[in-house]
């Protein structure tokens, strides 16, 4: 393969305290809880808004916050979702603490609260490299329309959900056998009977809310004709009658290949609107509507795992054990989507499970944690961990994390944990 080799002096443009890469709600979080600790923070987000999955991938609801009647994601991701309430973009489905929630909204209540705590946001920036110092990261180095840059911190919070930074800093990576769990190109429908379509309000515990009557029907139509490949499919309220976010498409693809993801959200995009005209053909609440937008990227549900200090494992996640280190709390099922066809393994749990401080970091990076779905777990504790309120108190924990140690003067990996858990229990996170 031929070869380009290209030097030249790239601008150091800011140097901070922390710097977080990746908008989503991890890095929300992580930003947020930095700069509320004191820590100089900046946040780089390569589209022109923040949001993450919640508003690039069109993912909803945010799910969950509440299992078997108690708050289990508390502190500032609550807020965040009270603020979202207040201005009439968001709202909760109880009991279970669902949240379905107008994506504009999202973007704006999460962009004040970042702006209001003192983060530079850096949008439009495309993270491409990183200098390291041994096992520290000294800049992570953006593209960006005015050409590459650099970013230089004291501590840095991978919060890609690809574990991007991660692995440019040459973070050990899990290797799991066989493909992983497909993607899918969410998309929103107006134009719809919502007063006739079941299961768009993800309320209830222990119910998976795909909508049965449209998967059947969806299976017999299949039975004579082909359609595209689907799964669920899952319908959620957008705080408008009418309206519904649809999750339904899926493709096997390796979301870390660039040509090989073109290929997959083609193949995505042609399938909703090959589905939109099934759901139109067949199915009287969906007579009337119409392909409002599709997300500006396909929903990504498994990549890399970084190798941490603690792998989480199914086993541990589903018992819910309880870890001396517990930094975060998960609820939704464990949630594996099969690769070919329309299955899903779901498992409710019984209670809210716990996620270690051990692993968000990695030995031998002293000033590098996660805040994604990244974060060290196998792939059944990943499959219920990676959905955003739980991604959310991990952010929550890693930029309370960051702030500590430029305080303490100690890395990621050597902090008293002890007291990071007690300055989350004083955000308001329930651990």
């Amino acid at each position: 393969m031929d070869s380009i080799v290209r030097t030249r002096e790239i601008p150091v443009v800011e140097e901070v305290d922390v710097a977080v890469c990746g908008g989503g709600p991890g890095g929300i979080m992580a930003a947020l809880a930095a700069a509320r600790g004191g820590a100089r923070t900046a946040l780089v987000e390569r589209y022109g808004f923040v949001g993450g999955m919640a508003t690039a991938g069109l993912v909803a609801p945010i799910s969950e916050f509440m299992y078997n009647g108690r708050l289990v994601v508390g502190g500032i991701p609550w807020e965040f979702v009270e603020r979202l309430v207040a201005v009439g973009g968001a709202q909760v489905e109880m009991p279970l603490g669902n949240v379905s929630f107008s994506v504009e909204a999202y973007k704006l209540v999460a962009q004040r609260m970042l702006l209001e705590a003192g983060v530079a946001l850096h949008l439009h920036a495309y993270l491409s490299d990183c200098r390291m110092d041994g096992g520290r990261v000294t800049h992570a180095v953006l593209e960006g329309k005015s050409g590459p840059w650099a970013l230089g911190a004291r501590r840095f919070i991978d919060a890609t959900g690809d574990g991007d930074l991660a692995a440019l800093a040459g973070v050990p990576m899990a290797s799991y056998p066989g493909p992983t769990q497909p993607a899918s190109l969410c998309f929103l429908l107006g134009g719809v009977d919502t007063d006739r379509v079941e299961k768009i309000h993800h309320a209830q515990q222990g119910v998976n809310y795909h909508i049965e009557s449209l998967r059947d029907g969806l299976l017999e139509i299949a039975r004579t004709r082909p359609i595209p490949s689907f799964g669920g499919p899952w319908m959620c309220y957008v705080m408008a009658d009418g309206y519904v976010q649809v999750n339904m498409t899926r493709v096997q693809a390796d979301m870390l290949d660039e040509r090989d993801r073109t290929r997959a959200e083609c193949r995505l995009r042609e399938d909703v609107h090959a589905l939109v005209a099934v759901l139109k053909e067949n199915f009287e609440p969906f007579r009337n509507a119409v392909l409002l937008a599709t997300a500006p990227q396909a929903g990504v549900r498994e990549t890399r795992h970084i190798r941490g200090v603690h792998v989480l494992t199914g086993e541990e996640y589903r018992t819910g054990v309880h870890f001396e280190d517990t930094v975060a709390r998960g609820a939704h099922p464990i949630d594996i989507h099969a690769a070919q066809g329309s299955g899903q393994k779901c498992e409710f749990l019984e209670e809210a499970a716990c996620i270690p401080y051990r692993s968000l970091v990695a030995e031998g990076f002293p000033n590098l944690a996660v805040a994604s779905r990244c974060f060290s777990a196998d792939r059944e504790a990943s499959a219920s961990a990676r959905v955003m309120g739980s991604v959310m108190g991990i952010g929550q924990a890693a930029g309370a994390a960051a702030a500590l140690g430029l305080e303490t003067g100690r890395g990621f990996p050597d902090l008293d944990v002890a007291e990071l858990r007690r300055r989350l229990l004083a955000l308001g996170a329930v651990l």
